[in-house]
């Protein structure tokens, strides 16, 4: 068992290394995804709302999460662990309704094919995700 406090074992965590890559790429996810979706929801809205609204929807929750995982408190890491939950949820829903469905989706989204349109990582970073917040946990526990 270590000496220090299990939230400064997390802050610590958190602000180091890989716990600082996962929020910054969540950081640029969320800002990438809400300015996309508010310019086209902006400027084309008819051509295709569905996905234009999944694409801020997705921007809002890659900026709960990356918020989430900032924060080194125990609400702070549900919020993220909820978070990254509905991005999976989402990801694999919309991932597989755009290829079943292509015409609801006319227009990409940032979950669209997978994630395809951004090399997988909106597939992946959920996974990374949620086995940090995991292990964090852990690290709290030990």
């Amino acid at each position: 068992m270590s000496d220090t406090a299990p939230d400064a074992v997390t802050a610590a965590t958190l602000r180091t290394g890989p716990g600082r890559l996962l929020v910054a790429v969540y950081g640029v996810f969320a800002l990438a995804a809400t300015a996309r979706g508010v310019y086209q929801l902006a400027t084309k809205f008819e051509e295709a709302p569905v996905a234009y609204l999944l694409s801020v929807l997705a921007g809002v929750i890659y900026l709960v999460a990356a918020v989430g995982l900032a924060r080194a408190g125990r609400t702070s890491r549900r919020v993220a662990l909820v978070s990254c939950l509905i991005e999976m949820v989402g990801v694999l829903v919309v991932g597989a309704a755009s290829l079943a469905l292509p015409e609801v989706f006319p227009d990409d989204t940032v979950w669209s094919g997978f994630g395809s349109g951004y090399f997988f990582i909106p597939l992946v970073l959920p996974v990374v995700g949620l086995w940090w917040i995991l292990r964090i946990h852990r690290l709290d526990r030990d």
